[in-house]
């Protein structure tokens, strides 16, 4: 269920950016310090989206792996307790 959602959100969104290059067809002057580009409005769209998607992620991705290493850390910690607490259970309790 969860796939079907977010194919049906992504091809929205594809549609949609689709719907605005074709109605922002004209072309956008973009200048940087070493020259200039002519890109259509939509395109130009698309490649700053793009962008600011790969900037936000690289900027979460030391974060990321900081909870992944905490995350597998704890992980061992629980099974290595259960381990424990299984192995005390199967102990022979002695009478005094």
């Amino acid at each position: 269920m969860f796939k079907l959602v977010k194919f049906l959100v992504v091809l929205l969104a594809a549609m949609l950016g689709a719907g605005f290059a074709y109605i922002n067809p004209g072309l956008v002057t973009v200048s940087y310090y070493f020259g200039e580009w002519q890109l259509p409005l939509g395109i130009l769209t698309f490649l700053l989206v793009g962008a600011g998607i790969l900037i936000g992620f690289l900027s979460c991705l030391g974060w990321f792996v900081r909870i992944k290493k905490e995350n597998a850390a704890l992980r061992r910690r629980s099974e290595l307790a259960s381990q424990e607490v299984n192995n005390l259970r199967a102990m022979p309790l002695r009478d005094r």
